[in-house]
Order: C-alpha cells, then structure tokens, then sequence
C-alpha cells in the first residue's frame, strides 16, 4: 500500500509538471523573448539615442530654464515634469513632458535650442518590449497572468529537477550532457532535462527576483514593509499593472507606470519657486551621480527639487533633495544607506535586468532565456511525439517511482509563500478531485488512466 501511495504521488508530480508546462509554456517563451531583449537596453538606448548624439555645437550653451521653455513651445498645454542631464557635452538634452496624462520625450538642441526629436514614451521600443514582458499589453489581467505563469515556472523546475534525479543512470549521457546517438522523442528528451538542469537555478533567480513587481505578490509585500516599519523609504520599484498615484512624481525605474505632474505655474519649471531650474542643474552636476541623473521640480508631496540617479545598476542609485527657495541642499541618500531589505531586492533587480556585472551578467541572462525557449520546445516535441491524437496525454508514472516527504514540504511551502500558486494548486486538485473524475471522457483524455 505505502509503494502504491508513493506511485499515486509520484504520478501527481507528473502531472503537475505537465499541467504547468502546458499552461506556462507560450507563457515562458514570451517572457524569455522579451527578457533577452530587455536586457540589452542600454545599447538599445543608445542605438536609438545616436542621431541625436555629438550634435555640431558652434557656440555657447543655452541654459536649462530656455532648453525647457523650447521643449514646452514644441508640445503645447505639455507640463515639465523631469529635466535628463545630457550623458556628454554635445549630446541633445532630453526634457520629459506630461500631456493628459502621456509621458512625452523631447531632445532639445543644446546649443540653437532646435527641437530634433518629440516622441511619445510608451512607444519607444524597449518600452514596448517592457509592458509585454510584464504586463503582455493587458494592464492588470496581464500583470496576474505573468505572475501565475512565474509561479507554474517555479513549479516546473522544482518538479522537473525532482524527475530529473537519475535512478538507474548508467555515466554522465542523459544526466548532465544529451545522448546525441538516440533520436526522436528520447533525444528531445535528453536535450530537455540535460538543459533544464543546467539552467535551473538561474530560473530560479530570475522568477525569485521579479517577485517584488507582481501584482499580487510585490502588493503583498508593500504591505508587509509598511505594517512592519521595515523602511521609512518609497520602494524603488513599482508594481506591474498598478499606477503610481497621480499626484507624485513617478519613480523612473523598470516598472515605471506613468504620473500626472502639478499644473504649471511658473515660467519653466512649472513650480512657483524661488530656485531656478539653471541653478539646480548646476547642483546636480556637481553631484557626478551615475547616468541617467533626472531633476525634477517640487510635486504635492514636496516641496523640494529632486535629482535622482536612475541607474539600471541599482546599487548606483543616488538621490538628493534641494530647498525649492534657497537651493540647499536638504539631503542625500545613496544605495548603501537604503534599509537592508530595500538593498537585497535592489540587487537582486539589478542582477534580473542584467546590469549587475556588466556584459557576464547580460550573456548569463541571455544563455538562461535561450535556454528556457530550448527547453519550451523541445518539451512541446516531446508531449506531441507521445501524446494521442485527440487526448492530452499526461504523462503515466514510472513504475518504480518513490518521493520523499521533503519533497513535499517544498511543494506545500511555495504554495503558501506565493499565494497565487496556492490557489491555482488548489483549483487544480478541486478539479480534478470533483469535476474530472466524475466525466469518464475528461478523465480519459487528460491521461488520468491507470
């Protein structure tokens, strides 16, 4: 009975494993795609960026306040919301506008005050890369169905390093390099698990590490840091699918969700202040803080010019506050005085991003992605080549198979650290446990057949 009990669970194994690749595997791919392709944004930027780069300067400078004022006259009923400092001198200066509610980009001459470019934010193309990587161009409903297939994906390397576990192997072939002599569905096979094994554990960094911008789970754990008092601080990340509140400034990070600036009522800046934005621009150079540096003026929330380093490398980041009426500097804060909590999830975005350690992060990020898509398909070959025509077909149990009780704790632990997991576990088992096994037909063509 024991040996029966430990084939019936091993069995659940398998089916878990193939439920979660089946329901996560366009999932996957799609995150792995764009991953990739996120991960190279700074020499995407820059290929974007290069027309309006080392600009011909013939003559003196204009100052920040008139390159502002051009900006405004190129978008009208635009407000200033964020000033960029230019990465080099001849660079086009980049002045962030806000028109009913869309971030505009404008690249200002920094010497004729020529307006080269006005481009809409959101449609800039790693933007586009970004909301389909986390959000699949759905807003919220996105948000929560990249967060489910993130934690089917846990479910899928835990289980599938547990099937993976040689029993009877005979040498190294088919446990830790693909056994190029067999073919058909065997060599997918190999291929399958052989390369799963080898980018396990980077899947499970990169899942583990986009938890704080999941809608359901990084909501949580706001919460979590606000009701303990674990950080005074905002959080430098946002929550996919959720908008920052509209009378803030946005916090310009990976996640950024757009903002709704104050109405102007200065000349340029578009605060009533006695600072000018020349004069804060000049602090903020002074400040050497890693590229990109935004200034921005006071919001409803303060009364106080902001310079913010927003650095993908996040233990770069800096930010400064400046006293709108006298230009003083009010405070500092760098990454490394940030709350410890606030710094592991810093570093652990900066390593998802692939800005971490420079090129090495991005090739090992690239080489996980690749990975996941190598493995995508060659376990879709592998259900089409063994499953019947009409039945989905999962997997039987392996005669012989026995689990551990650790195992399971592992599973039962996941499931209640991320709670859209559980549930969907949960919906899984009542499914299964009511309504497919009553319908001898679905019984039948989910492979549920002895």
């Amino acid at each position: 009975m024991e040996n029966l009990n430990s084939q019936q669970l091993y069995r659940t194994l398998w089916r878990w494993h193939f439920y979660a690749g089946v329901f996560s595997l366009p999932f996957v791919v799609i995150l792995a795609i764009t991953g990739a392709i996120y991960l190279f944004k700074p020499q995407l930027d820059a290929i974007h960026d290069a027309p309006y780069r080392h600009l011909l300067i013939t003559g003196e400078f204009s100052m920040p306040e008139q390159q502002v004022a051009a900006a405004l006259a190129a978008v009208p009923h635009a407000r200033f919301t964020d000033y960029e400092l230019p990465r080099e001198t001849g660079d086009a200066v980049n002045i962030l506008l806000n028109l009913a509610g869309e971030k505009i980009r404008v690249y200002v001459h920094p010497q004729t005050l020529q307006v080269v470019n006005v481009e809409k934010e959101e449609q800039r193309f790693v933007r586009i890369v970004h909301q389909v990587h986390g959000e699949l161009l759905m807003g919220k409903t996105g948000s929560v169905l990249v967060e489910l297939a993130a934690c089917w994906a846990i479910v899928l390397v835990l289980t599938g390093i547990y099937l993976w576990f040689p029993r009877n192997a005979n040498g190294l072939a088919g446990v830790l390099y693909p056994r190029f002599s067999l073919k058909g569905r065997l060599f997918w096979r190999d291929l399958h698990a052989v390369i799963g094994l080898w980018i396990s554990c980077f899947v499970l960094f990169l899942l583990l590490t986009a938890l704080p911008w999941a809608l359901v789970w990084g909501s949580a754990f706001k919460e979590v840091r606000t009701l303990t008092g674990t950080t005074a601080a905002k959080a430098d990340w946002n929550i996919a699918g959720r908008a920052e509140p509209a009378d803030e400034h946005a916090e310009h990070n990976h996640a950024d969700m757009g903002f709704t600036p104050l109405p102007q009522t200065g000349t340029h800046a578009g605060t009533d202040t006695a600072t000018s934005l020349d004069q804060i621009v000049r602090e903020a150079q002074a400040l050497h803080f890693a590229y990109p540096v935004l200034v921005s003026p006071p919001s409803r929330k303060s009364a106080e010019w902001t310079v913010t380093s927003d650095a993908q490398n996040r233990p770069l980041r800096a930010d400064a506050a400046f006293d709108a009426k006298t230009g003083a500097l009010v405070s500092r804060q760098d990454f490394s005085r940030r709350h410890i909590l606030d710094r592991i999830v810093g570093i652990g975005v900066a390593a998802h991003e692939g800005q971490l350690f420079g090129w090495i992060n991005q090739l090992l990020g690239f080489l996980t992605a690749a990975g996941l898509v190598a493995i995508s398909v060659s376990g879709f070959l592998m259900w089409r080549k063994r499953a019947p025509d009409g039945v989905l077909g999962a997997p039987p149990a392996m005669p012989d198979a026995k689990i551990g009780a650790g195992f399971v704790a592992i599973i039962t632990i996941t499931a209640i650290l991320l709670p859209v997991l559980g549930a969907s576990l949960i919906v899984v088992f009542l499914v299964e446990k009511f309504l497919v096994a009553r319908w001898s037909r679905a019984h039948r063509w989910l492979g549920l057949e002895p």
